[in-house]
């Protein structure tokens, strides 16, 4: 028997777009951890919002970055592990189905070697995230820009600092099957048209030059280089 209401809860959550009850639910983090990743990415790689010089730069919220670690530090919580993508295409270039969307079965080993491995991120993850708000006196993600900066550039934060830097650069450019790199975001920043096959990539377009390098041409890079150089 259909309890009393059950069928109009049914309709109005089948209205409710995918994504918004994925982004509730989430597959790690609470809702607060993931405000608290958010706006530690956004300060590593920002992107309009966060700062205004990198209007029409793409950063950590627009790519999706936090969905990308969540389902990373989730990849063992539902029936097929989410870890490598399958393939050998997707249908961004060709017609027919996602193939990277299928994700490819673990052997016994590499599951328990992923097992570990994503137990010691969600542990860092965990103490992480309480620290950065311990350190901004409650609730970091509602701390201003320059101390959310001044507590990651803390030496007690460096470690997981560390891996925050890891796990945002993956998630601005790896496959969007992972779930970051949102509507493809990181790629049309830095001009790559990612995965292409069937047809690949022939040497002839592997070795030219496809124009400017955006990154490059940026003055945080160049000051990086010049303190490089120095030492």
């Amino acid at each position: 028997m259909v309890p009393a209401g059950e069928p109009v809860r049914r309709t109005v959550i089948a209205a409710i777009p995918v994504a918004v009850v994925l982004e509730a639910a989430g597959r790690f983090f609470t809702s607060h951890e993931a405000a608290v990743v958010e706006a530690a990415t956004a300060r590593i790689a920002p992107g309009p919002a966060d700062d205004p010089a990198e209007a029409g730069h793409p950063g950590a919220r627009e790519a999706g970055v936090t969905d990308y670690i969540d389902m990373m530090l989730g990849a063992l919580t539902g029936s097929a592990p989410m870890i490598f993508a399958g393939g050998p295409w997707s249908n961004r270039h060709a017609s027919g189905p996602d193939r990277m969307a299928d994700f490819i079965p673990l052997d016994p080993v590499s599951l328990i070697a992923w097992r570990k491995r994503l137990a010691s991120w969600q542990e860092q993850y965990r103490a992480g995230n309480a620290a950065l708000d311990r350190l901004a006196g409650g609730d970091f993600s509602k701390g201003g820009p320059e101390e959310q900066d001044k507590i990651l550039a803390r030496q007690d934060t460096g470690t997981f600092r560390s891996l925050l830097f890891e796990h945002t650069i993956e998630g601005l450019y790896a496959n969007p099957e992972y779930g970051g790199n949102r509507g493809l975001a990181g790629w049309r920043d830095i001009g790559f048209p990612g995965d292409i096959q069937p047809r690949g990539y022939p040497p002839g377009e592997i070795v030219a030059s496809d124009g400017r390098d955006p990154v490059a041409a940026a003055g945080i890079v160049a000051d990086v280089l010049k303190f490089l150089g120095a030492l």
